[in-house]
C-alpha cells in the first residue's frame, strides 16, 4: 500500500558525535551523514544507555536498561523472557529485518549466526554469518588489516568488508519490500576495531592529526581511583595535542560511504520512510588518558550522534538541544507504527520531538555501567555506575570508587569535578535523588541504601521498605501473581507487612 509506514534504523559502532562532520567535525569526511542532518533534525545531546557494545544494544532493542534485561556486560545475553522490538512488531504483522552486528545472544563478539525470534531469517546477517562464508585465511585477514600498507598489500576491496555486505543485503531488502510496512535495522560494525577499510579510505587520514581536547592532558586530579588506575595501566602518552589513527578515521569515512549507498536505496524504494541514524557509543580518543570505552561517563564515550529524517514531518536543517536517550528508541518505534507502549518498557516515546526541535522529551536521562565483559576482567572488571544528566549537569555515582559531577555548559571537557562543591550541592542532590528514584522505579537489582551512602551526602532517607514492586505487563507474559493470595496482582507496587516476602 502506498501509505505504508516504513522505518529504517541505521547504526554504527564506536562512533561518537565528535567524529561526525555535522557535529562540528567537517574534517571527518562524513558527507552522507551530514546530508541526512541537512534533510532532517540533529539531536545535540543524545546519549547511550551504557557505554559498551552489548549493554548499549540491549537498551536500544528492548526498551529496558541492561540492569533489567540481563545484558550487564558484553557476551551476556538478554533474558529469555525479554522481547525485542522485532518480536513486538512482527507479532503485529509488521516485517522486521535486522542486518549487521547483533551482540546480544551471549556467545561472543561475532554472534551465533542464528536469527532471533521476530526478525526475518531471509535477511539476517550477523558477523558470524559473514565469517562463515569466508575461507580460514580470509577470516584471519578480516581481523588483521589494521594499517593502510596491509590494506594495499592484501588488495582489500569494498566487497570484502562487513559494511559493504551489510549494505548489499539492506539494498536488496528495500527493493523487495518497497510497498509494505517494515522496520529495517542496518547495524554496521564499522568504525569499530579492526578498522578494515579499502582504498581510498585507508589513505585519507595517513597524515591527519585529529585535534584532541584539553582533557587529553588531564592530570586526573580529583578523578575517581578507578579512572586513575585505568589511565596508569593504559600508559597513553600525555601532553598530546593531536591523535593519529588513520585506519579508525578512514573506517569512519568508509562507513559514511556505505551509509550513502543505503540512503540512495531508501530514496529510490522508500522515499517517505522515517530514517533514524545513531551509534551505540563513542570512543575516548585520548580523553582523560583512557584507551577505550568502559566504566566512565565522559561525553567522548557516552554522547552519540542521533539524526532523524522524516519527509514532510521533520523540519529540515534543525537541531534539538535537549537530552535524549537510546532507551526511548523501542517505544518510539512502536509509537511510529501506531502501537501502544507496554508499561514494562523503561523509556517513553520521543516521536513528538521528531517534528518539533524545541521539544524536551526528558527532564533527566540516565546512563549505567556494570562490567565491560563477562569473558575477561579488563577495564576494572565489576565497576557499577549510575549516572544522571539534565542537559547541563552530569552526576556519576561510581559505587566502588568516588563520585563525579560536571557542568558541561562551563566545563565541556569535564575537567572540574564539582562533587564536593557547596555551591552546586542542591543540583547534585537533585540529580542524586533522580538516580535513586530511577533505580527504584526500574527495580534495578543492584539498588539499595549503599547508593545513597556517599561521603558528600549527609542525609539518609532510604531504608528496607516493606513494598513489593511487581513486574509490569509486557503484552506477552501472564500477569504476575500476588505472593500472599496467589491471585493476579491488581497494582504494580504493594505494601507488605514486616515478615512478609
Amino acid at each position: 500500500m502506498a501509505d505504508a509506514k516504513q522505518v529504517v534504523l541505521i547504526m554504527t559502532d564506536s562512533q561518537g558525535a565528535n567524529v561526525v562532520g555535522c557535529y562540528g567535525r567537517p574534517e571527518m569526511r562524513t558527507p552522507n551523514i551530514d546530508r541526512l542532518a541537512r534533510e532532517g533534525m540533529r539531536f545535540d545531546r543524545a546519549y547511550t544507555a551504557s557505554p559498551v557494545c552489548g549493554p548499549a544494544r540491549s537498551a536500544i532493542f528492548t526498551g529496558t536498561f541492561p540492569h533489567t534485561n540481563g545484558s550487564w556486560g558484553n557476551d551476556m545475553p538478554i533474558g529469555l523472557n525479554v522481547k525485542t522490538v522485532g518480536q513486538r512488531l512482527s507479532d503485529r504483522g509488521i516485517r522486521a529485518a535486522y542486518i549487521g552486528k547483533w551482540h546480544l545472544d551471549g556467545t561472543d563478539y561475532f554472534g551465533s549466526g542464528r536469527c532471533p525470534d521476530g526478525w526475518s531469517d531471509d535477511y539476517w546477517f550477523d558477523m558470524r554469518r559473514y565469517l562463515d562464508a569466508m575461507s580460514p585465511e580470509d577470516r584471519k585477514l578480516s581481523r588483521e588489516v589494521d594499517t593502510p600498507e596491509k590494506a594495499h598489500q592484501h588488495g582489500i576491496t569494498e566487497g570484502f568488508t562487513f559494511a559493504h555486505q551489510c549494505s548489499d543485503r539492506a539494498i536488496r531488502f528495500l527493493s523487495d519490500h518497497r510497498v509494505e510496512p517494515f522496520l529495517l535495522v542496518v547495524s554496521y560494525d564499522e568504525p569499530h576495531h579492526p578498522f578494515t577499510c579499502p582504498p581510498p579510505y585507508c589513505d585519507m587520514f595517513v597524515n591527519f592529526d585529529y585535534p584532541v581536547g584539553a582533557n587529553a592532558s588531564d592530570p586526573l586530579t580529583g578523578r575517581p581511583p578507578h579512572i586513575r588506575e585505568w589511565a596508569e595501566e593504559a600508559r597513553l602518552p600525555t601532553g598530546r595535542k593531536s591523535l593519529r589513527s588513520p585506519m579508525y578515521f578512514g573506517c569512519n569515512a568508509f562507513v559514511d560511504h556505505e551509509i550513502g549507498r543505503l540512503l540512495a536505496a531508501i530514496d529510490a524504494h522508500a522515499p517517505d520512510a522515517l530514517v533514524i541514524y545513531t551509534s551505540d557509543h563513542g570512543e575516548p580518543l585520548l580523553s582523560h588518558g583512557l584507551p577505550a570505552k568502559g566504566p566512565a561517563m565522559y561525553d567522548e564515550t557516552t554522547r552519540v550522534p542521533f539524526i532523524v529524517r522524516w519527509p514532510g514531518r521533520t523540519p529540515e536543517s534543525t537541531a534539538n538541544p535537549n537530552p535524549v536517550s537510546h532507551i526511548a528508541l523501542t517505544p518510539t518505534l512502536l509509537d511510529a507504527f501506531g502501537l501502544e507502549t507496554p508499561p514494562f518498557l523503561e523509556g517513553r516515546s520521543m516521536l513528538a520531538a521528531f517534528t518539533n526541535p524545541a521539544a524536551r522529551p526528558n527532564d533527566v536521562i540516565f546512563v549505567e555501567f556494570n562490567r565491560y565483559e563477562v569473558d575477561h576482567d579488563s577495564w576494572g572488571g565489576y565497576q557499577p555506575i549510575r549516572c544522571a544528566f539534565d542537559g547541563r549537569f552530569k552526576l556519576a555515582i561510581n559505587l566502588l570508587s568516588t563520585d563525579e559531577m560536571y557542568d558541561l555548559q562551563t566545563d565541556p571537557q569535564e575537567m572540574v569535578n564539582l562533587i564536593e562543591s557547596d555551591t552546586h550541592a542542591p543540583i547534585r542532590d537533585r540529580l542524586h535523588a533522580a538516580i535513586l528514584d530511577w533505580m527504584g522505579d526500574t527495580r534495578d537489582p543492584f539498588r539499595g541504601p549503599v547508593w545513597e551512602r556517599r561521603p558528600w551526602q549527609p542525609r539518609r532517607t532510604l531504608c528496607w521498605r516493606g513494598s513489593v514492586r511487581n513486574r509490569k505487563d509486557d503484552g506477552y507474559e501472564r500477569r504476575v501473581l500476588d505472593y500472599l493470595t496467589g491471585l493476579e496482582v491488581e497494582q504494580w507496587v504493594a505494601e507488605r507487612k514486616r515478615g512478609g516476602a
